[in-house]
């Protein structure tokens, strides 16, 4: 099993950071069938050979994703993916 952890430092204030949380989900979801569920400020994700979780807190978005045997080949482009989009999506909201 290979896990992917991300910490990413943010400016936004609670509600954005919640609101790019939300559509870095629903972007995965899209992009890799991703299912999730918020259950107070922790987001929950999972599909077939993977689950993670994401967590929200005043300065940091933190990430973590398990893949099982088969994604695992796939690792460094969903951590790519991870990363672009939160990058995009934390810009955006220090934009608005």
């Amino acid at each position: 099993m290979s896990t992917i952890k991300v910490t990413r430092h943010h400016q936004l204030d609670h509600q954005h950071a919640l609101q790019a949380a939300d559509e870095l989900a629903q972007s995965l979801s899209r992009d890799f069938d991703v299912q999730y569920q918020w259950k107070d400020e922790v987001l929950y994700f999972n599909r077939r050979g993977a689950s993670g979780e994401l967590h929200v807190g005043p300065q940091t978005i933190q990430i973590e994703l398990k893949l099982g045997l088969l994604l695992s080949a796939f690792r460094d482009r969903i951590e790519r993916e991870i990363h672009h989009h939160l990058d995009h999506l934390l810009e955006q909201g220090r934009q608005a």
